[in-house]
Formats: C-alpha cells, sequence, structure tokens
C-alpha cells in the first residue's frame, strides 16, 4: 500500500527535491543522500512497492517524501508527477533526471523497440521531466537541473551504440540548456558514472547474434561489476550532490574520470584499446 504524502505546503518551507529512477541503486541512494542534508524528496520511479520502501526511509531520516510511480517515457505521467510534486510542496529546488536503463549488443541485433525503449527512458525521460517543470523553474529564477549520464555519453564503447547515442544526446541535451539557463539564474549540470555496483542487471538488456553470445554478454558484465574499480551508488550520490550544492557542470565519477580523459587525449589509441581487450 502506497505510503500517504505529506501535507500540502509545509508551514517552513525546505529544499525540495525530485528524484527520478529513485527507488533503488544510485537514485535511492540519492535521495537518502539529500534527505540527510535536510531536503524534503519526490521520487518517481515505476514500481510501486520499491519506490514505497524509499519513501519510508527519507522519513526516517526526519524528511517528507511523496512517492510517485511513475514511467518517465510517458509524457503524461511525467505531467502528473510534477504537478503532483509541485502541488505538495509548492516548488523543486533540484531536478535529478536519474532514471536510465542500459542495452549492450551489436547494432545490428539491436531492434527497433529496444531503440525506442532506450532513447524512451535516457532520453525523452528527462526531456520530459525539463518540459514540464521548466516553466516553473523560470518562474522561481533559481534551481538546478541534473541529469545522470555515463562514461558512454562522453566517449564510444564497443557493442553499445544504441546505449551511447542515449548518453550522448543527453550530454548535449545538458550543455546547450546550460548555455540557455545560465542567464535566468537556472544551474544545469550532469553526472557521468562508471559502471555502476547497484542493480544494474535488473534494467540491462543484452543482444547477440544468438542466445549464447547475449547470455556471455551478461556473464562478462556480471563478471565486471564484481571489479574492485566499479563505483557504488553512494559515490554516484556524492557527486550529484556535490553538482547541486557547489553548482558543478560536469562531473565523471571514479576510474571512469581515467578513462574519459585518455578518450579526450589519445581517442584513435583509447579506443584501439578498448576494442583488444574486448576480443574473445
Amino acid at each position: 500500500m502506497q505510503a500517504q504524502p505529506p501535507s500540502p505546503h509545509p508551514t517552513i518551507p525546505m529544499p525540495h527535491a525530485l528524484i527520478t529512477g529513485a527507488s533503488q541503486g544510485a537514485g535511492k541512494a540519492t535521495a537518502l543522500h539529500f534527505a540527510q542534508q535536510g531536503w524534503d524528496i519526490t521520487l518517481a520511479a515505476r514500481a510501486p512497492e520499491r519506490l514505497d520502501a524509499a519513501a519510508l526511509q527519507v522519513r526516517a531520516l526526519g524528511r517528507q517524501a511523496l512517492a510517485v510511480p511513475t514511467d518517465v517515457g510517458s509524457e503524461a505521467q511525467v505531467t502528473a508527477l510534477v504537478e503532483q510534486s509541485i502541488e505538495t510542496f509548492g516548488s523543486i529546488d533540484a531536478l535529478i533526471n536519474n532514471a536510465g536503463i542500459c542495452l549492450s549488443g551489436p547494432a545490428l541485433n539491436t531492434s527497433l523497440a529496444d531503440w525506442h525503449r532506450l532513447l524512451d527512458t535516457n532520453l525523452w525521460g528527462a526531456i520530459h521531466t525539463i518540459h514540464a517543470l521548466l516553466p516553473q523553474l523560470l518562474r522561481q529564477g533559481k534551481g538546478s537541473i541534473i541529469n545522470v549520464g555515463s562514461f558512454g555519453g562522453k566517449m564510444p564503447l564497443p557493442a553499445m551504440t544504441a546505449y551511447c547515442t542515449s548518453k550522448y544526446a543527453l550530454t548535449g541535451l545538458t550543455e546547450s540548456l546550460r548555455l540557455e539557463l545560465a542567464p535566468q539564474g537556472i544551474h544545469v549540470g550532469i553526472v557521468h558514472p562508471g559502471v555502476i555496483n547497484s542493480d544494474f542487471l535488473e534494467r540491462a538488456r543484452f543482444r547477440g547474434q544468438t542466445e549464447t553470445e547475449a547470455s556471455d554478454r551478461q556473464r562478462q558484465m556480471a563478471r565486471t561489476l564484481q571489479s574492485s574499480w566499479v563505483s557504488q551508488p553512494d559515490d554516484i550520490a556524492q557527486a550529484i550532490w556535490k553538482a547541486v550544492a557547489q553548482r558543478q557542470t560536469d562531473v565523471v565519477v571514479g576510474p571512469a574520470a581515467i578513462a574519459t580523459e585518455l578518450n579526450r587525449l589519445f581517442p584513435q589509441l583509447t579506443q584501439w584499446a578498448i576494442g583488444k581487450s574486448l576480443e574473445t
């Protein structure tokens, strides 16, 4: 049963963040981190039970929480989410576009349905929330929009064409929107995680020429998630917090920063090395 939302318009307004993909992983860690910093939270995700459980953890930290089951790929659901969030808390001080999914596989084996599902969540999800909230932010003359991208939005990755397309587009959206909104007092930033050791595999999709090849990709990813160099959800949460609190514009989290910087300086060499490392 969904937990009851707080009463509308608290007597003493507190900063308030709307976080998508907040039921688990980095999104949930971000909600709890912001709550520890004194923020009230609207949590959005597609899984109602997990969402309510995360909201209860926010309330246990002494902050107010509103859980709104939402598919960010749906314009209507996102519009309702933003309207309910503003009605409950009066304003939104930070929008954290964290909802995202991953797909690994050759472009030849990526169906149009795969493309649409990936872009609907990773790109259109952010466009929907920004479009719905932007008039309110402009009226406020302040606030933050933080998009959660990926190191795959700063460098190409083999057999991840669809995923990188969605994340490169999110990077372009962020950088262009920043130029437009900075004079209006609105901060726009992006946080690029590397591989995150969380519930990643639950939302990831794997494709190949055969079922065996797709399964091999999944097993390879599972092994990667056990590596000591992968980021933890709390690492992403802290990076997102700093992006808001310190108005940072572009943050690469953890060891992925080494890869993206090498790619910036030596793109041909870096991409050759990545390709060779993944040859079987």
